[in-house]
């Protein structure tokens, strides 16, 4: 089998920052992926599982909410790595097209209270999986990023 192109991607290399992944095609329809990375692999701690969880149900709420990018909104959600989140968006954008998007969305999560979006046994199948407070801490964390991104924080390393 051929290796798959984000296997291909030097991690050891690699930044926190907004990437595009992949762009698929659906009839004549684009779909861009991007890269939501907010560890930097092998040199930092991965996300634990119940902040990566409550970023999920955040960012997707907030997300699928927004009045200027709800339509193209396709999917949010966590890397099995735990390093960062995939976004797909309909159409086709670069990294620095949702750079004010994925800026929006970490401050929102940053300075969120409240109740979780989504978190009862009703609306969620693991509700018990969260913890709002890291997921601020590293939101806040990543923002340091977003507010001070570079070509190295928006094209994959060479």
């Amino acid at each position: 089998m051929e290796r798959i192109a984000s296997f291909c991607i030097d991690h050891l290399k690699l930044e926190r920052g907004i990437y595009v992944s992949r762009k698929d095609y659906v009839g004549k329809e684009v779909l861009t992926s991007f890269d939501i990375r907010m560890k930097l692999p092998y040199r930092e701690p991965v996300l634990g599982s119940p902040e990566t969880h409550t970023i999920e149900h955040l960012a997707a709420t907030w997300l699928r909410n927004n009045p200027e990018w709800k339509d193209k909104i396709i999917y949010w959600g966590p890397m099995g790595c735990m390093t960062g989140n995939y976004l797909i968006l309909a159409g086709d954008y670069t990294s620095k097209d949702i750079v004010p998007l994925i800026t929006e969305l970490f401050e929102y999560i940053a300075n969120f209270e409240g109740d979780i979006p989504g978190a009862s046994a009703l609306e969620c199948g693991n509700f018990y999986n969260n913890n709002l407070l890291m997921a601020k801490y590293e939101a806040k964390k990543y923002l340091e990023t977003l507010h001070h991104l570079t070509d190295k924080n928006l094209n994959y390393p060479e």
